[in-house]
């Protein structure tokens, strides 16, 4: 097998006319809960799932999304982050082509991004979206605002470059942030944290689902049964079809993020999917 390069493993074909879901398709070493990882990446970038398919041999996996979304998507930061989820053509071929693997990859350093400045409307989401077009991934953020105007928010975020250590990294982080706020920033501090605090700033992996069906609204599809209700959930699982397999079949109402709810608990019991087919009814 050749050398895979990173415009092979992930490819994206943006429909061509409103209406029509844009394909994302994944070319690459399998692992467990690889379908987990990049169904979050996908939910993150605001996109909804309608279709997916999956094959695999056990040791490489071909992926194919159809995804729905805003124009706005940012396609290009979409498929560097996918690219990142993906295992390197060493874990399937026993030749290093990116990096070695020998040692597990250790967790990104945590930091602390202290932004005092003047309240105003837009401000929360004007500072997310310069850091993530830095390719900040932010873990958790407090926001504290003042009677008199003033705001001090505390994001907690790691660098996908992983340059966020360097003072010229950080001088550009805040350049940006100033270039959007203007006057109203008054101070922009970046420094690591131990991991007392990063082990306390930890958020649970899973979406509630309060949030989920406030995104968007659940509907039963014609198949269900009509008994079917919003905290009904039908789970089937048979061994018989296959002696090294197991089907699962989950019969339940649809939200935003559902396909990743059962990749991500699929994941955390170390189950692998081989194959999954998704019948949805759009209303």
């Amino acid at each position: 097998m050749g050398i895979l390069y990173d415009d092979d493993v992930v490819i994206i074909r943006q429909s061509e006319k409103e209406g029509d879901p844009s394909v994302i398709t994944v070319n690459c070493p399998d692992k467990t809960g690889l379908g987990c990882d990049l169904c979050r990446i996908i939910l993150f970038f605001g996109l909804s799932i309608v279709r997916g398919d999956v094959s695999t041999d056990g040791k490489w996996c071909y992926l194919v999304f159809w995804v729905a979304g805003k124009s706005t998507t940012r396609w290009g930061l979409l498929k560097k982050r996918l690219v990142e989820a993906c295992p390197s053509c060493s874990s399937a071929s026993g030749l290093s082509y990116y990096r070695a693997e020998s040692q597990p990859p250790r967790p990104p350093d945590v930091f602390l991004l202290t932004l005092s400045c003047h309240d105003r409307k837009g401000l929360l989401h004007d500072v997310t979206s310069v850091l993530c077009e830095l390719e900040l991934t932010i873990k958790k953020v407090k926001v504290s605002t003042t009677p008199d105007g003033s705001v001090i928010d505390l994001f907690f975020i790691t660098d996908t470059r992983e340059l966020l250590h360097t003072n010229k990294r950080k001088e550009d982080t805040c350049d940006h942030l100033k270039a959007v706020m203007g006057n109203t920033m008054l101070s922009c501090e970046i420094e690591m944290v131990g991991p007392e605090i990063t082990a306390c700033s930890a958020e649970c992996s899973f979406l509630p689902a309060a949030i989920t069906e406030n995104i968007l609204p659940l509907e039963i599809p014609d198949e269900l049964p009509s008994s079917l209700t919003s905290t009904s959930v039908s789970v089937n699982m048979d061994n018989s079809l296959s002696p090294g397999h197991t089907l699962v079949q989950i019969v339940c109402q649809d939200h935003k993020g559902l396909l990743y709810d059962i990749m991500r608990t699929l994941k955390d019991y170390n189950i692998q999917v081989d194959q999954w087919y998704e019948i949805l009814k759009i209303h």
